[in-house]
């Protein structure tokens, strides 16, 4: 019998070398190399190939193509992938490739829809991440019993028992008439059976558990789920399947496994929020079929995940009043404005390095207000430690948040609590200019929805938003101030009317 090899993969990129690397050569990763074991060669000489890689998913495919007489679902041949009837390469004229004209199936939740670009794609294959206990298998139930698929739904359950699964629909309160519960983690069982059920949807809850028998590496691993992902997505684009992976995710954030796999699937989605916290956000990372940048936003319940139709409301719900350190902006997610509080707090530094924290912002945009507020503002606050935190578990991307974040710390810093009822929205340069901001009217339509009697905007937005404005009702916005810089900007949310408050001193909003 022929000696086992022994090779190591990246489990960033894939990346295959004979030795372990301290750095990976394709992607830069360091210490990202784990050593797995090749299948040993046949008695021919030949390296036995993997399950997903050898002939025998293409056998299958083709027999059930041949018994069905016709082409079934999203048009399945008996003649290989890539190949004429006749056995000749099959080489097509773009233009007279006929585009499908089968729409988007709803998943039964508004909220995923919206991400998803209002639906799932027929043969599209979705990969799912998110911490343990956020709430994949409970939003993929739901799914399951109330998505409009024609056919039945498979739920490829490897992690948990039938009935583990039956007590959690029934504590949703959920029919499982349509769905089919398959306890398997053997890829090639399962590949069979979605084959012989041709199930719209199908859910494979995680693929991190599921394993070829080709393979000799333990399930979970680069070589397996690489494998298996590959396997899948033949399946999921030859029947016309649409097929969601739930993957873990690592102490970083990042989707557990190669990260080879989420450029073989056509949408990741990432499922966030706080422990402490019943809102849920879920955003696309890579979407080939609608916008990246749309946020859905969700809240658990006794009865399963609820889209959250006012969002905003949500997050500003127990906001703090006449407080120090806080302040509102509103951040545009794909086609929804969302107003978010932003929240600083400065403290006197006991060592000689300041700390620099923050929570829902990149840290260095953090780092750049600061250099700005203590250069061209003169506030000293390169000797103190901060904390920015966007309250709710939202990241802000967007750099109209640039005015509340350098309010929230001038605020702290001076202790004298922003402007009562005021939204800030503005970009922040380096010179302590005020850029202008995206979308501007669609930002003041939900401040004045919310509530809110002012509103800062820079100057270079005015031209823009009265131009935009004109024919609509504007009886609800709020006041708009238009300022130029940022010392503008502080002068008029600080002023000396406003008496300082003390920090423990607040009202609560809402």
């Amino acid at each position: 019998m022929a000696k086992s090899k022994t090779v190591f993969f990246c489990s960033e990129c894939g990346h295959e070398s004979s030795g372990w690397l301290g750095r990976c050569p394709n992607c830069g990763a360091w210490n990202s190399f784990v050593e797995q074991r090749r299948q040993p060669a046949s008695a021919t000489g030949n390296a036995i190939p993997a399950g997903v890689a050898s002939g025998w998913l293409s056998g299958l495919l083709e027999d059930a193509g041949r018994a069905a007489q016709a082409p079934g679902p999203g048009g399945l041949k008996a003649t290989p992938a890539g190949r004429a009837p006749d056995g000749s390469l099959a080489l097509l004229d773009l233009d007279g490739v006929e585009a499908s004209a089968q729409g988007r199936i709803s998943s039964g939740l508004a909220e995923l829809d919206r991400v998803l670009g209002q639906g799932f794609v027929p043969g599209s294959l979705v990969l799912v991440g998110g911490n343990p206990g956020i709430g994949k298998s409970t939003l993929l139930l739901q799914v399951a019993a109330h998505s409009q698929f024609a056919r039945p739904v498979l739920y490829v359950n490897g992690e948990e028992s039938p009935q583990q699964v039956k007590l959690r629909a029934e504590r949703l309160k959920l029919k499982g008439s349509g769905i089919k519960l398959m306890p398997e983690i053997v890829f090639e069982r399962i590949a069979e059976a979605i084959i012989k059920v041709r199930p719209e949807l199908c859910i494979v809850d995680s693929i991190q558990t599921v394993y070829s028998e080709s393979l000799s590496s333990a399930p979970g691993t680069v070589s397996q789920v690489r494998d298996v992902t590959a396997g899948l997505l033949r399946l999921a684009k030859a029947l016309n399947t649409t097929i969601v992976l739930v993957g873990h995710v690592t102490k970083d954030g990042s989707l557990a496994g190669p990260r080879v796999l989420e450029h073989m699937v056509d949408t990741v989605l990432y499922f966030e929020g706080e422990a402490n916290s019943s809102l849920r956000v879920l955003r696309s990372a890579k979407n080939r079929f609608g916008a990246t940048n749309e946020l859905g936003i969700f809240e658990m319940t006794q009865e399963g995940l609820q889209g959250v139709q006012n969002a905003s409301a949500a997050f500003l719900t127990g906001r703090p009043e006449h407080v120090p350190g806080s302040a509102v902006t509103c951040t545009i997610e794909g086609t929804r404005p969302l107003l978010v509080e932003v929240q600083a707090l400065l403290n006197p530094s006991a060592y000689p390095t300041s700390q620099r924290q923050a929570q829902g912002v990149d840290r260095n945009r953090l780092n750049l207000l600061l250099a700005v507020l203590e250069n061209r503002l003169q506030l000293s606050v390169g000797a103190m430690d901060a904390f920015l935190n966007v309250v709710g578990g939202v990241r802000v991307d967007d750099p109209a948040a640039d005015l509340a974040i350098a309010a929230a710390i001038a605020s702290s810093f001076k202790d004298r609590a922003v402007r009562d009822n005021t939204l800030l929205c503005g970009e922040v340069g380096l010179t302590g200019e005020l850029r202008p901001v995206s979308f501007p009217l669609e930002r003041m339509m939900e401040a004045g929805r919310m509530g809110f009697t002012s509103c800062l905007l820079p100057g270079s937005d005015k031209k823009n938003l009265i131009r935009q404005s004109r024919g609509k009702d504007t009886s609800d916005w709020p006041e708009i101030l238009y300022v130029d810089t940022l010392g503008e900007a502080l002068d008029v949310l600080l002023e000396d009317r406003a008496t300082p408050v003390n920090q423990t001193g607040g009202k609560r909003h809402g």
